[in-house]
């Protein structure tokens, strides 16, 4: 890139990208490694009083975000296990209003929002109920456990008008944003292809969450976490680890290919899908879980008016003794962007039109004369500007600390304060889920299935 063209590329990047001239990005050039700069927010004057249903690691981690924005207060929360709700008294003070009982909780007239973090067989029945209630919902990933149960979400959304935000914080981030917009601008040429992996190598990593010492049928309500489910005796490893189980979880898919998911139709635009195929194993968790721990699955992305047809692979394997890793490949005819977690680059790679000569290539089995005569040809027909093609590789990332889940929550709270309209509402959030729930279905099945993206059914 020529310091005339740099130059003009940088200024066309405005107030969303500047140069990062330190770290570990620094290191492939200065001009071609850009920092984006998340959006000033205004402090509100008007306060939130939230609440949060299933205090596990999501819950936690969602109201400690949700509380670094600006009119927001804990007012309640509700947990089937006496320790998760003691807990929350020993973080956010002995006034906080703890209850087993989430209808108890939402029951309530001063609470205005409340943060969904059950398990994934209760994200509908809660999320419904809460809505009905007056309350807005922000519910987190996979929206629902099943396809029928995303309809009635997005019914009781549409029929209320209360704001619902599905909490797969990825489509908020500001590298997400910037990636839509080169996406769009044609920067790769034309789609093909998407290829992703979440993989991992860790105890944790796959779901093998600590049990705490006092779990027993008096500190847990079992029988209420089990729902609609097959009754069994108390079992705390399947209340802790919920996610090794069909019965209470969405598995690999549900967990970690929706975001995957999401990220995909956020830049496309895609609304989802014609077919999905996958395959997998229980490779290495051989702990009593039903979910296999390695899922590999194909989809299908029919032509729209958006977006060409394109195939998409997603892999991920607990299994990984390379220690794991993570990335979301677009590739295109003329590039591929590439994205981390609030980070991408984009790596152009633009055929020339003169297809070139020698190399492995006929060329070389040319008599002299005839190669002579190729070349003299050959120049004729293309001229020097035609034998150029375009390799450039660009990096942007957001500021260290910078948190996206705090950017989705800014657009949860906004939708509430100003009517603006949510970045995943229920629609997106069964459009997201639903692939990753027909990649379960495929794996039992052992076949593919159809999807019809515009009706969100199965075929």
């Amino acid at each position: 890139m020529s310091n005339n063209s740099r130059r003009k590329f940088l200024r066309q990047l405005g107030s969303t990208a500047a140069l990062i001239g330190a770290g570990p990005l620094a290191s492939l050039g200065r001009e071609h490694i850009h920092i984006l700069q998340p959006e000033k927010r205004i402090s509100a004057n008007d306060k939130i009083r939230l609440a949060c249903v299933g205090m596990g690691i999501m819950g936690f981690g969602d109201v400690d975000t949700a509380l670094k924005v600006p009119g927001v207060e804990f007012v309640g929360a509700a947990d089937l296990y006496d320790g998760h709700l003691q807990k929350v008294k020993e973080v956010y003070g002995s006034n906080v209003f703890t209850t087993r009982d989430y209808r108890e909780l939402l029951d309530r007239k001063d609470i205005d929002a409340v943060i969904v973090a059950t398990p994934d067989h209760w994200h509908d029945t809660i999320s419904i109920y809460a809505m009905e209630k007056g309350k807005a919902v922000y519910c987190e990933k996979p929206m629902v456990q099943q396809i029928a149960e995303g309809h009635q979400v997005i019914a009781t959304q549409k029929r209320t008008g209360k704001v619902f935000q599905v909490g797969s914080q990825r489509v908020s981030s500001i590298a997400m944003v910037e990636a839509r917009k080169r996406y769009q601008a044609g920067e790769i040429g034309q789609l093909n292809v998407v290829e992703a992996c979440y993989d991992r190598h860790d105890a944790l990593g796959a779901w093998q969450y600590s049990i705490p010492p006092d779990a027993s049928p008096k500190t847990v309500d079992f029988d209420t976490f089990l729902k609609d489910t097959a009754k069994v005796p108390f079992d705390p490893v399947r209340f802790f680890r919920w996610r090794n189980y069909q019965a209470y979880g969405t598995g690999i898919p549900g967990d970690l290919f929706v975001h995957l998911i999401t990220g995909l139709h956020y830049i496309t635009g895609s609304i989802g899908p014609s077919r999905v195929f996958a395959s997998g194993n229980l490779v290495q968790w051989k702990d009593g879980r039903d979910v296999p721990d390695v899922v590999i699955a194909i989809f299908d992305y029919p032509e729209t008016k958006v977006h060409p047809a394109f195939q998409t692979t997603l892999r991920v394997n607990f299994a990984d003794g390379g220690g794991g890793g993570q990335y979301t490949r677009f590739i295109g005819t003329e590039g591929v962007l590439e994205m981390g977690w609030n980070d991408f680059k984009i790596k152009k790679h633009k055929l020339p039109e003169a297809p070139g000569y020698g190399g492995w290539d006929t060329y070389n089995t040319f008599t002299k004369a005839q190669q002579e005569a190729y070349v003299q040809q050959y120049n004729t027909k293309y001229p020097e500007a035609m034998r150029k093609g375009d390799r450039s590789e660009s990096k942007y990332a957001a500021p260290a600390g910078y948190d996206d889940r705090q950017d989705h929550f800014v657009n949860f709270f906004e939708a509430m304060r100003s009517g603006k309209a949510v970045v995943e509402d229920a629609t997106f959030g069964l459009r997201a889920a639903g692939p990753a729930l027909l990649t379960n279905e495929s794996y039992f099945k052992k076949q593919p299935i159809h999807w019809n993206p515009e009706s969100m059914q199965i075929v």
